[in-house]
């Protein structure tokens, strides 16, 4: 009993204690927006049609399916083009801003409004990498997604530099932002645009109430008991968070694979030769027909799908054989982006994916992706020996997820 007491206690200490897994959680975050991102861009010249006035699904339609669902999307706020050339301006622009990691909360925020409004103001556009995205958006308000790989960490740094010199650090950015957010949302409250499903509300309130919390404690408080509540709150939230981004991707990765099991095609082995031949999902119909020529090689790969999405939940606890899959896994998403022409499905996938991925590759890609940029720009080197210092001290920090060595 006193050793399970003992067990409980660390893993207690643990969860509480910091918050897991900063590599894991930045990757996560750089896939998420680099892959909206890259989604708004490309649909640039059909933006209209596809979210916008322009679109089959009309205002009025979606307005009349909103009214039953509740879903939120602040393109309901007005039918005017102008309206939607901002939200949409905005999707780009804090998707971007995430990308870099600046005010990463904050930029999560309006991630996620963005996210939720173009999404469901046109619920029939999407190719399944749009449910997954939808998701995560959620997901990573409530992550501390910008400690490493971020400007936020070269923020903080300099600050804390700055500090140790006996420097006055004095942030205007954070607070002006603060305002505008709670001027915005007292707006839309007061205005009954917020009515509906609480759930976005909700979360838009609570993150602007602990932002306010969180500035006010670090100016007032005289002794260090109140910051380190908020930073086991804080950590608990993040760790939950990324506990469900695992738990999701089991999810996703375990119903799709034995809802495969039930079907006749894949069952014989002939499945994946179908997808191959369709025109909608053959932007090089040659590299189709050059998989497909090989009965065997369908049959391998129908069935390595099975097999890899079945058996990953499985792994995780076996490090090797883990790896062994997400490679696998994400390789196969490499294959679904090419030869099927689904991208951002693709890009999504290995983003969910990439909470998986050990720490110590992350580091030596952060350090391989640190030595391409000092060599491709090499006068701000002096940059460099700052981010490794960085890198250096986050191995002190428990920072292994997915159940990684």
């Amino acid at each position: 009993m006193n050793r399970f007491s003992l067990s409980v206690s660390a893993v207690i200490a643990r969860v509480t204690g910091s918050a897991l897994g900063p590599y894991q959680s930045a990757v996560v975050r750089i896939g998420f927006s680099l892959t909206w991102l890259l989604f708004l861009l490309r649909e640039i010249p059909h933006r209209a049609e596809l979210y916008g006035p322009d679109g089959p699904w009309s205002w009025e339609l979606a307005r009349q399916l909103i009214d039953d669902n509740g879903a939120f999307t602040v393109l309901m706020w007005s039918d005017g083009r102008v309206w939607f050339e901002a939200v949409y301006a905005l999707s780009v622009l804090s998707s971007l801003l995430l990308l870099l990691g600046w005010r990463t909360r904050t930029m999560s925020v309006l991630f996620m409004v963005g996210v939720l409004s173009l999404q469901n103001r046109s619920v029939f556009v999407g190719d399944g990498g749009d449910n997954v995205l939808h998701l995560m958006s959620i997901y990573l308000v409530f992550m501390r997604c910008g400690r490493v790989w971020s400007l936020d960490a070269r923020r903080e740094r300099r600050a804390t530099e700055a500090r140790a010199r006996g420097e006055r650090v004095t942030d205007r950015v954070g607070p002006a932002l603060w305002t505008v957010f709670g001027v915005v949302l007292v707006a839309a409250t007061a205005g009954g645009r917020l009515d509906g499903d609480w759930t976005v509300p909700v979360i838009l309130w609570a993150v602007w109430a602990a932002l306010g919390v969180r500035w006010a404690v670090g100016r007032l408080a005289t002794s260090a008991e109140p910051r380190i509540v908020l930073d086991v709150i804080t950590d608990i939230l993040h760790n939950g968070a990324l506990l469900v981004i695992m738990a999701e991707a089991c999810l996703i990765y375990a119903t799709a694979g034995w809802y495969k099991i039930q079907g006749s095609r894949w069952q014989d082995g002939t499945a994946v030769y179908y997808p191959l031949h369709l025109d909608y999902f053959s932007p090089w119909p040659e590299l189709g027909d050059l998989l497909s020529a090989s009965g065997t090689m369908v049959m391998l790969v129908t069935y390595g799908t099975v097999v890899v999405q079945v058996a990953f939940p499985f792994t995780l606890f076996n490090r090797r054989v883990k790896n062994v899959l997400l490679v696998a896994m994400i390789t196969e998403h490499m294959a679904i982006a090419v030869i099927l022409g689904l991208p951002f499905f693709s890009l999504a996938m290995i983003a969910t994916d990439a909470v998986f991925l050990p720490t110590p590759f992350l580091r030596w890609l952060g350090g391989w992706a640190t030595r391409v940029w000092e060599a491709l720009l090499p006068r701000r080197g002096a940059a460099v020996p700052e981010q490794r210092g960085a890198h250096e001290a986050e191995k002190a920090e428990p920072s292994r997820v997915g159940f990684t060595a």
